[in-house]
């Protein structure tokens, strides 16, 4: 009972009061106690039913005129007009309990969703005025200090300016790990601070931080239906009208030739019990939603049902390579000294590329760690080249090969890597510099589960060169890839793709936007706190592990073939006992299984796609 809402524990009320009134009904009809079972089930009809006869009488001047309501008021009315009393109580009770059920099975299935909502905190202590104050997290201003204690849940998107912690993320990225941060390290609201008190300056507001949109992408979901959600929407649109006028003939054209008026209009009703489409209205969007909530338990965003059902029918999977299957930070992977030893040829380099916030060049000041720049001077970056400036009043310089070239240099030396940087020092080369981004360690597990999962084809698209492409291909097993692509060429190959089955790309959602659009599914990694990735992409994977892109697939599958056993079990046992009642041989007891019990059997079978 504490799992209920107050509205289901009403609801649940009711039934006990409705049941209790029906079972002395049915003991004072056996002894035959004069009008007392009647008071008894027309005491029990009120209390389940009245709901449902307002709701019906309100259909009427509506365009909901012939829903379910209406089906349960006309055959549960109609069978205490012919005095089947107990009949007639017995659908409205049982239809009361399918309905139960169904809302406990909803909320279950919403529950893994709803609560990201309580990823929100509901203050943020921010410092104002010499004061620490606690307002609401809508009220913080970008560049506000705000202070977290230990275990609280972090309200807006920031950087840590003091102390250090960890973050629990597990609401975000499913993973139980908790993260350490210090000083200059971002964090994301719907984050947990651990044992460490910190201070975070905001950088975003409230409903442009991370946990906001979540929120709003997944409350948004249930509105992008797939082509199957779609198709039971418009299927119960024609169908209810049309079993409608089916119980109508059946109630008036036999009585014509028999008149057994009595008998036909009972099977008329018990036709339109049969025929209420709850079980497929239901089911399969549940089916749908219970998907999209599991996939989320898992840190795999989906839009919507449209693109669960996409994710079910992939045969390929498009990598971009940077950010995705890599880490997309590079570091040095090899130093090639020429008359120099190895350690002062980092400091030259550490020291011109000090000055410069490329990738590359923070590599390489990472790999030689804290370095005094008080002695450089006249620092000139060259567009394409690389950096130049004077150390001591000594020209230096590190850039590529068409720098080394354009000062009359050899570049016969170089370090076998994805990327090679030269040191010139004084006019001399010194070295070479290796570069290299590092394979994401579940990148090739995440390969070889797509494979298991029966993709067909796993290819990566690059902008990087062909060397570099290859190593990262074949470390991964895959063995088809295309190297040097201008974001324009990554479109075309998709496109090509396309043409021969379901495609899905992956990629940082940074610079992938149009590929990320342009595929069936496009999805983003590096979800978490990327505005661009959740704009983009129809699939955000939040911790920014590929090899989850095959649990989505497999939740997504199973989702579909269990919507499409409810579909086919519901209509398979509604038409059956259909085509009994219009021969007259199901009684309404029957049709209060092939109602309640096909539509509960359905919701229970729906249910599994969460385990």
């Amino acid at each position: 009972m504490s799992k209920l809402t107050r509205k289901q524990k009403r609801q649940l009320k009711k039934i006990i009061v409705a049941a209790v009134l029906f079972a002395a009904g049915i003991v004072t009809s056996v002894f035959e106690i004069s009008y007392i079972p009647l008071l008894f089930f027309a005491a029990a009809y009120i209390v389940v039913g009245l709901e449902i006869l307002i709701k019906a009488v309100k259909g009427l001047f509506s365009a909901q005129l012939l829903d379910e309501n209406f089906l349960m008021a006309i055959a549960t009315v109609g069978a205490f007009a012919l005095g089947e009393f107990s009949e007639g109580v017995a659908v409205m009770l049982f239809y009361q309990v399918g309905e139960l059920f169904q809302s406990i099975a909803l909320s279950r299935s919403r529950r893994s969703i709803t609560a990201l909502m309580d990823l929100r905190a509901d203050s943020a202590d921010v410092e104002r005025d010499g004061a620490v104050i606690s307002v609401d997290p809508s009220e913080v201003e970008v560049g506000e200090v705000i202070v977290l204690k230990p275990g609280e849940k972090i309200p807006l998107d920031g950087v840590i300016i003091e102390g250090a912690s960890s973050l629990n993320t597990a609401a975000l990225t499913g993973e139980s790990m908790p993260r350490a941060v210090s000083v200059g390290d971002d964090v994301l609201s719907g984050s947990v601070n651990g044992e460490g008190l910190i201070r975070v300056r905001t950088t975003k507001k409230f409903g442009e931080s991370t946990v906001s949109k979540i929120l709003d992408l997944v409350e948004n979901s249930a509105a992008k239906k797939s082509r199957r959600e779609a198709f039971i929407t418009r299927f119960a649109r024609w169908y209810t009208p049309i079993v409608v006028a089916a119980a109508v003939l059946i109630s008036v054209l036999p009585p014509i030739f028999d008149g057994a008026w009595s008998k036909w209009v009972y099977q008329g009703l018990n036709f339109l019990v049969i025929s209420c489409p709850c079980a497929l209205v239901i089911s399969v969007p549940l089916s749908f939603f219970g998907g999209i909530g599991a996939a989320s338990k898992r840190g795999i965003l989906i839009k919507g049902g449209n693109y669960l059902e996409a994710l079910a029918e992939l045969d390929t999977v498009i990598f971009d390579k940077t950010g995705t299957l890599t880490e997309g930070h590079f570091f040095v992977s090899e130093v090639c000294p020429i008359g120099v030893d190895r350690d002062e040829l980092l400091k030259i380099a550490a020291k011109v590329e000090s000055v410069s916030s490329h990738p590359i060049a923070r590599s390489i000041v990472e790999a030689y760690g804290m370095v005094d720049t008080s002695d450089v001077t006249e620092v000139t970056e060259l567009a394409g080249k690389g950096v130049m400036c004077k150390i001591n009043g000594v020209t230096a310089a590190v850039g590529g090969v068409k720098l080394v070239e354009s000062l009359g240099g050899d570049v016969s030396i170089k370090a076998d890597g994805d990327t090679t940087v030269f040191v010139i020092f004084d006019g001399k080369l010194i070295g070479s510099i290796s570069v290299c981004d590092r394979v994401k360690a579940t990148a090739k597990k995440a390969v070889t589960l797509l494979g298991n999962v029966g993709i067909k084809r796993s290819v990566m698209l690059t902008g990087d060169n062909k060397t570099t492409a290859g190593r990262v291909a074949s470390e991964l097993g895959i063995s088809e890839y295309r190297a040097e692509l201008l974001p324009q060429d990554k479109v075309a190959e998709v496109e090509r793709l396309l043409k021969e089955g379901s495609c899905a790309f992956v990629g940082d959602g940074i610079n992938d936007a149009p590929v990320l659009s342009r595929a069936d599914v496009g999805i983003a990694m590096g979800g978490i706190g990327s505005d661009v990735a959740i704009e983009a992409a129809d699939v955000v994977l939040m911790d920014d592990d590929p090899s989850k892109i095959a649990d989505g697939i497999k939740i997504a599958r199973r989702t579909i073939r269990i919507s499409r056993q409810n579909t086919v079990f519901a209509l398979g046992v509604k038409g059956a006992i259909m085509l009994l009642g219009v021969f007259g041989i199901a009684n309404m007891w029957l049709a209060v299984f092939a109602d309640v019990g096909v539509s509960v059997l359905a919701i229970l079978n729906a249910m599994r796609v969460q385990r």
